[in-house]
């Protein structure tokens, strides 16, 4: 562990929504800077305009903000209510909705390409990089006759050849060039160490020579996050393992700059349960898509931190919260194998947290996903107050999973049931013992004061009511008040709607048997 103060970032591109593996590796950044008494940065990696989309910047923050992943500093949103005391130290000039805070800005990269240039050209200057020419027709042809010769494909350094003179006369003639990194061919296996993985060896001749700087005069990823981490004094680099053959490429820029490496951790993939590498064509992996089914930010946090990490010695414990992630997270438990995304398992994580839930915020939580399903729209106003959706939530907080399917399975607390006859009598009882039970029910009930109209005093005198014989009895109340085979009890039903609703819901069950 270094003796210098812990920073941590998380440098995502802004080419979409924010991936579940991209909050894992924010999280295990977040994690890990809270651990160590450390700086969690957030810096936007932008440089590749080819892929930058529209509004996917704001998304990302926005993202993470209603995740609870915040940073100390880089990138927040200007209008950001849950930072409020965060005082900007700049505004982006690229992205008008984004503020910076922190004094090692700018924290977007299409806004530091003056440093790089000069970065650049000090790897020049020094003989560790050097201007290249080649077309991509002829780069083509190289990479062609290497693999026909079963050789790495690298570049053959053909342009490092050229005098300055000639260099200086290309660029001056407008002819397009790259900047290359210049790596040595007598250059010894490079090592270095991987919190997750240990010591890594990688033989130095399979080490192409990278291109720093494109013809654009945009940075390639490799020389903007080595020069980031350096000037923002990056102490640890978290990210997945997808970045692992890139990090001997890193630690040679490191050496060529003659700046002390920072310490890496790369985190394992994430797969789908056959294996494969999660990705979009094998369905929803955004974190905006599970927020949308109707899943808790503190649930998602608590399933993705077990993708890859266990809490070790020999726990059992799988639900933290996020100050317990932060006190148990170490690099020492996360694994190196693959971590398999199952949805059975965030199911049943999310409905954990439902479960613990104060009614009050419950009801919060899912008027918004109420709000989109028709039954509630074309609902008596009445049944959409608060008080009447925290009823509601009360009933079906045991059996849900997500958020959004709250009502579904009970649509007639919103909506009148369409009772089936058939569906009234109880095993082998005729229409007149049907009858009987429904209209002994409709005098208990209408005799109840308003006092006794309370969930447990219903169960109480509906069971004492029932007998023995309690489905001769309960049957056909479920029905008359549900219309559905599989219902809450009738007592709960009844609580929810209330006297009035439950008296008319029992006659109309009546007037069709």
């Amino acid at each position: 562990m270094t003796d210098r103060p812990i920073r941590v970032r998380f440098a995502p591109s802004p080419t979409g929504m924010l991936h579940v593996g991209g909050l894992r590796t924010a999280l295990y950044n977040f994690l890990f800077a809270r651990k160590n008494g450390g700086t969690f940065i957030l810096r936007i990696e932008d440089t590749d305009q080819g892929r930058f989309v529209e509004g996917a910047l704001e998304g990302l923050v926005r993202s993470l903000e209603g995740i609870g992943v915040i940073p100390d500093e880089g990138v927040f949103l200007r209008d950001d209510p849950n930072t409020p005391e965060r005082v900007a130290s700049r505004h982006s000039e690229t992205y008008p909705g984004v503020s910076e805070v922190g004094t090692y800005g700018p924290y977007i990269q299409s806004e530091r390409l003056k440093l790089y240039a000069g970065y650049a050209e000090k790897l020049i200057e020094s003989k560790k990089a050097y201007r290249c020419f080649c077309s991509r027709e002829r780069l083509d042809l190289l990479r062609e006759k290497q693999t026909a010769d079963h050789e790495a494909p690298k570049y053959d350094k053909l342009c490092l050849s050229l005098s300055d003179e000639e260099v200086s006369r290309r660029i001056a003639a407008g002819e397009p060039s790259v900047i290359r990194l210049d790596v040595p061919e007598d250059r010894d296996d490079i090592v270095f160490h991987d919190l997750v993985r240990g010591d890594v060896t990688i033989n130095a001749r399979n080490i192409d020579d990278q291109i720093l700087v494109k013809t654009d005069g945009y940075p390639t990823y490799h020389l903007a996050s080595v020069v980031d981490d350096r000037l923002m004094e990056i102490t640890h680099v978290i990210r997945g393992e997808e970045w692992l053959p890139s990090t001997p490429k890193h630690v040679l820029l490191y050496e060529a700059f003659d700046w002390q490496v920072p310490e890496f951790a790369h985190l394992p993939l994430l797969l789908n349960p056959d294996k494969s590498k999660l990705s979009k064509r094998q369905g929803d992996v955004a974190v905006e898509d599970y927020l949308a089914k109707g899943y808790l930010p503190e649930a998602l946090i608590n399933f993705v931190a077990l993708l890859g990490w266990n809490p070790g010695q020999g726990s059992t414990k799988e639900v933290f919260t996020l100050p317990e992630l932060s006190e148990a997270f170490d690099f020492s438990q996360v694994n190196r194998s693959g971590a398999v995304f199952d949805t059975r398992k965030l199911d049943w994580l999310n409905a954990q947290y439902i479960k613990v839930l104060p009614i009050g915020e419950l009801a919060t939580r899912v008027t918004p996903f109420l709000r989109e399903k028709p039954f509630f729209l074309s609902a008596s106003e009445d049944r959409k107050t608060a008080d009447y959706i925290g009823r509601v939530a009360l009933i079906g907080q045991e059996r849900l999973s997500v958020l959004s399917a709250i009502g579904d399975e009970h649509p007639f607390f919103f909506a009148e049931p369409v009772i089936d006859p058939s569906l009234l009598p109880w095993k082998g009882n005729d229409r007149e013992m049907t009858a009987e039970s429904l209209e002994k029910a409709r005098i208990l009930l209408a005799g109840l004061s308003d006092s006794e109209w309370t969930r447990e005093r219903l169960g109480e005198i509906l069971l004492e009511a029932a007998g023995e014989k309690r489905g001769d009895f309960l049957w056909p109340l479920r029905v008359a008040l549900s219309g559905a085979k599989q219902s809450p009890p009738p007592q709960d039903i009844a609580w929810v709607i209330g006297k009035d609703a439950t008296l008319s819901r029992i006659i109309e069950a009546q007037n069709v048997l």
